[in-house]
């Protein structure tokens, strides 16, 4: 629950029996409005410090998030299991000196759980579930796997200069792939709810869409109904727009792979 979120609850309660009590309530939520640059993301205690979680800076915009998959995966994760952080904006074309001490490999996300700090994001949310495993997040083993293919194919395909080269078939049929799972087992990878898989998978999707919009004209086929639904579905969530990177650093962060290869 959020600082503002918490502070109108009480509000909303006590205006049944005085009205004078609610509206002091209100001015005191306005002013947090105007203290707080960023307001705490939900916290399971309030007894929990925030966890704190270095991720990619922006690079059009000061100051906000940047682009990265796996970043905005422990991200979701954080929110989706209400814990609160604070993200530490990280220049990674000029690391300071504070995060190399920390990560010597130089790499985003990282998180500081029980005092340490953890690298990897496959490794920070199996921490997470396991810590926190209210709300249950967990995939099924047998489910874990589904639309996994999809980002390599895509990268396959922003790369590719030949059009001839098969990579864009790859990523239809891995797409297809996941739309008939979808269909049989949908509407996310779990059935019904959110699971780790989608949090996974969400981002990625999200990268695919931009990239390939931007460098390729390229958008996934109408006729791939269950898989469009699902990206509307997710990037719809309260905790993806919450947690995306703006469109031009996802196009600014491919950039490189695709401008390479013409050189």
């Amino acid at each position: 629950m959020s600082a503002a979120t918490a502070t109108m609850a009480p509000a909303a309660f006590l205006s049944r029996s005085s009205s004078l009590l609610a509206s002091t309530a209100t001015v005191r939520l306005r002013s947090s409005r105007r203290c707080f640059r960023v307001p705490p993301i939900r916290a399971s205690s309030p007894s929990e410090p925030p966890f704190e979680v270095c991720v990619k800076a922006s690079v059009t915009v000061p100051n906000r998030l940047g682009d990265c998959p796996f970043t905005q995966r422990v991200l979701l994760t954080l929110e989706e299991k209400r814990l609160s952080y604070d993200m530490k904006l990280v220049d990674l074309g000029n690391k300071p000196e504070w995060f190399l001490q920390i990560s010597p490999e130089g790499k985003v996300p990282l998180i500081k759980l029980d005092e340490k700090w953890i690298a990897d994001s496959d490794i920070i949310t199996k921490s997470l579930e396991e810590k926190y495993p209210v709300p249950s997040l967990e995939t099924p083993p047998e489910k874990a796997s589904a639309g996994s293919k999809i980002f390599s194919a895509f990268i396959g395909f922003l790369k590719s200069k030949d059009p001839n080269d098969g990579t864009e078939q790859t990523l239809l049929d891995e797409l297809t792939s996941f739309n008939e799972y979808l269909k049989d087992n949908g509407p996310f990878v779990n059935g019904d709810s959110i699971s780790a898989a989608d949090l996974s998978l969400g981002p990625k999707l999200y990268h695919m869409e931009i990239a390939l919009g931007h460098y390729k004209n390229w958008s996934v086929p109408e006729s791939l109904t269950y898989v469009r639904n699902y990206m509307k579905s997710i990037f719809s969530m309260d905790s993806f727009v919450k947690t995306r990177a703006l469109p031009e650093d996802v196009i600014a962060g491919w950039r490189p792979k695709v401008i390479s290869l013409t050189i």
